[in-house]
């Protein structure tokens, strides 16, 4: 596993920072935000250091994402919450604060628990047309 020493969640998952440790295996480490937007507010993150998505190996992902449902279903258990958004920010433009991949479980509550996760769509912004041109210009790079 590769670790970066001044990043604090490498320090968290070594036990130099303490955490709220929710679940851990050999590749993967869940613990409590300390933020807590909502009452169970989880981060999953890999134990190997990356970046963020763009930087992530396949494996890491396939591994880290593997374990989100097993995390988000004790939220469930333990707290009953009416929905959970998941999401992970890449980027300081998108949010990203701590530059170690990492998943949210956000529980969700009622309309006041503190989140918004709101956005204004552009269905009438784009033809057919130009969605297939969007849609061709990802695929061509995958």
């Amino acid at each position: 596993m590769t670790h970066d020493t001044n990043c604090i969640f490498c320090k968290i998952i070594n036990g130099e920072i303490p955490s709220a440790k929710v679940y851990e295996d050999e590749a993967v480490y869940a613990f409590l935000d300390i933020s807590q937007v909502t009452k169970g507010h989880t981060l999953i993150v890999p134990k190997t250091h990356v970046k963020n998505i763009y930087e992530t190996k396949e494996e890491v992902a396939s591994t880290l994402f593997a374990r989100v449902p097993k995390v988000a279903r004790a939220i469930e258990k333990a707290f009953n919450p009416a929905g959970m958004n998941v999401l992970s920010n890449t980027g300081e433009f998108a949010g990203q604060s701590v530059f170690h991949l990492h998943i949210h479980l956000i529980p969700r509550y009622d309309e006041s628990d503190g989140y918004n996760a709101k956005w204004v769509t552009h269905n009438d912004d784009y033809t057919n047309e130009e969605r297939q041109a969007i849609a061709e210009a990802i695929s061509v790079n995958i």
